[in-house]
């Protein structure tokens, strides 16, 4: 299960993380990211070693800003503070995968 990102732990929880993580920008009032939600899950039970994290872009407009998401659902991979790849739409399971490398 995805663990909720605020302002206030993101800095913490994603960029100084060990390992990848991916973090999945959206909102409760968005379709394809209610879609996005058990991909994202099916994703995260096939590769452990990945930290998904979500942030909704309503409660937290700041982040969303900070890191030029101006579509949802966007998904970001950031691996030791830096970002690695980004998705942005809908996807199946192999495609978020594939932004692991």
């Amino acid at each position: 299960m995805a663990l909720n990102i605020t302002t206030n732990d993101f800095d913490t929880q994603v960029l100084k993380a060990e390992g990848p993580v991916m973090v999945d920008f959206w909102a409760s009032w968005c379709g394809p990211c209610r879609m996005l939600a058990p991909i994202l899950d099916k994703a995260a039970e096939e590769r452990p070693d990945v930290k998904v994290c979500k942030v909704n872009i309503d409660d937290e407009p700041a982040l969303a800003e900070r890191f030029g998401v101006m579509s949802i659902p966007t998904v970001i991979v950031f691996e030791n503070g830096a970002e690695k790849a980004r998705n942005v739409g809908l996807v199946q399971k192999d495609r978020l995968l594939a932004l692991l490398g």
